[in-house]
């Protein structure tokens, strides 16, 4: 490989090398020649991603993905925003204006697939416009989408262009959103090659910025690019790998499961979190999860001694693999007075509409918090 020549990675944005194989950019002398010869690039890890699905690590760090979204102010581009409509508190850019600066910010929530479809979309936008607004966050536009099923991408497309004004277009968001995955259902929906940019369900598959052309409706020339995801350590999927990641993040539809709970019982999911009812009337606690994560109801007593006995068996996910390096679970206590939905970001969330004592527990680090019930 000539050292003159800088060649990057279609899939992730890394820097093409062929020197160092524990290096981000990696590729074979041999992929490399072929991937000139095809013109489409690869490196070693992309390529295994997208034919294996399997995920090698390679040393990246937050501070590069904050360098990125801190040059975003000095640019003149459309901001979209892509966050997870299944776990908005966990996808949520914190200091997302001051990245911004006076950039227009068109807000994207994709895995509207995830939502159950008996939920009218005009209810859930008005609900996320409410949570921006009353968390402090502005933006000019917002729009619900699937990357999955292809939904709205037209109305997207036509969003962005209304709204970019012949300037390039950053695309932004918390890795596993389905960032990567919504950019190519772009591209596919303007006539370029399907699927370029890597995708998977390992968070944080793009390493470094990917310029794509992007020219306007009216044929000004522009680019989108596609930047890197930050990983967030609140989320609980910060602390998953391989299966474990897999089976926690919906890859369907939720069917909510309801569960009539007494004071002093306990709702295990998996060995992931755990929720106790601690007093109030009897009443409906519903669980919105991935259909892999089966919660475990049982009596408060002893819950603390049933959860390490059997963490990564009945309990699980973890596996029995990774239950040694499990973090330990930390308790919050919430009085609950309005309908609410407590939430595990990464996870899912339980509603509960009566006035309620509860403890939430979630391993050390991973955030838990309250809201005005989504559905």
């Amino acid at each position: 490989m000539s050292n003159e020549e800088t060649l990057y990675c279609v899939g992730c944005g890394a820097e093409i090398q062929t020197d160092q194989p524990d290096k981000r950019g990696y590729t074979p002398q041999s992929a490399y020649q072929k991937g000139i010869e095809s013109g489409l690039l690869y490196c070693q890890r992309c390529f295994k991603l997208r034919h294996y699905n399997t995920l090698e690590k390679v040393s990246t760090s937050a501070d590069e993905f904050l360098a990125i979204l801190n040059t975003l102010s000095e640019k003149d581009a459309l901001i979209v925003n892509v966050i997870d409509i299944f776990d908005v508190a966990g996808s949520l850019i914190n200091g997302l204006n001051r990245f911004a600066g006076s950039n227009p910010i068109l807000m994207v929530a994709n895995k509207m697939d995830a939502i159950p479809k008996a939920v009218k979309h005009n209810r859930i936008e008005n609900w996320l416009r409410k949570y921006l607004k009353d968390n402090g966050i502005k933006i000019d536009d917002l729009i619900l989408t699937s990357a999955k099923k292809r939904a709205n991408i037209d109305d997207l497309l036509a969003k962005i262009d209304e709204m970019r004004d012949g300037r390039d277009v950053y695309v932004i968001g918390m890795a596993n959103v389905g960032k990567s995955s919504l950019i190519n259902r772009i591209l596919q929906a303007t006539g370029v090659e399907a699927d370029i940019i890597t995708t998977s369900q390992f968070p944080g598959t793009t390493l470094d910025l990917i310029d794509i052309p992007f020219d306007d409706a009216n044929g000004n020339e522009a680019s989108l690019i596609d930047t890197p995801g930050i990983i967030n350590p609140g989320q609980m999927t910060s602390i998953l790998e391989g299966k474990e990641l897999v089976d926690a993040l919906p890859n369907k539809e939720i069917k909510p499961v309801t569960f009539q709970l007494n004071p002093e019982q306990t709702l295990f999911f998996g060995g992931l979190a755990r929720l106790d009812f601690i007093a109030g009337e009897r009443t409906s606690f519903t669980v919105y999860m991935s259909g892999q994560i089966k919660p475990h109801r049982r009596k408060l007593e002893g819950s603390d001694e049933f959860y390490q006995e059997h963490l990564g068996g009945i309990l699980q996910p973890p596996y029995p693999e990774n239950e040694a390096n499990f973090p330990g679970l930390v308790r919050k206590e919430f009085s609950i007075k309005t309908p609410t939905d407590i939430v595990f970001p990464g996870l899912g969330w339980v509603s509960v509409s009566d006035p309620v004592q509860i403890a939430a527990y979630v391993p050390k680090g991973v955030d838990i918090i309250t809201r005005e019930k989504l559905i």
